[in-house]
């Protein structure tokens, strides 16, 4: 089972995208900001996929990307999630997805990055 952290400070949203992982089949893991979601990332062993909001108070979603990016676990696949697109930093993130989005969108979008990663790292 691939697991998925969101990062995400509406509730609302956080709790949609998380029924709709799990009935996916994801084992999902969800923080309510960014700093939160850092050390959720930094003390598991891996995720398969990160999945954050970019304008929250305190940490913004760009600036966990960069935290990402600059780790061990520096390949894992994030996705922007955001009413914003033009404050994504997008050298960072493998994909953005712009407020409001359909589920078919988001679903293809992380059925994507998952089964690359999975080649990625299988491949010799």
């Amino acid at each position: 089972m691939h697991r998925v952290l969101i990062i995400e400070d509406e509730q609302d949203i956080r709790d949609i995208l998380s029924i709709v992982l799990a009935r996916l089949g994801y084992d999902v893991v969800a923080a309510e900001n960014g700093k939160k979601g850092v050390d959720l990332f930094n003390n598991a062993p891996f995720f398969d996929l990160v999945i954050t909001d970019i304008r929250m108070p305190g940490m913004s979603g760009n600036d966990v990307a960069k935290h990402i990016r600059a780790s061990r676990k520096s390949d894992t696949p994030l996705i922007a999630i955001t009413g914003y697109p033009d404050e994504i930093e997008k050298d960072v993130f493998d994909s953005s997805l712009q407020k409001p989005f359909s589920l078919k969108d988001f679903k293809k979008t992380i059925d994507h990055l998952i089964n690359n990663s999975v080649e990625a790292h299988s491949t010799p």
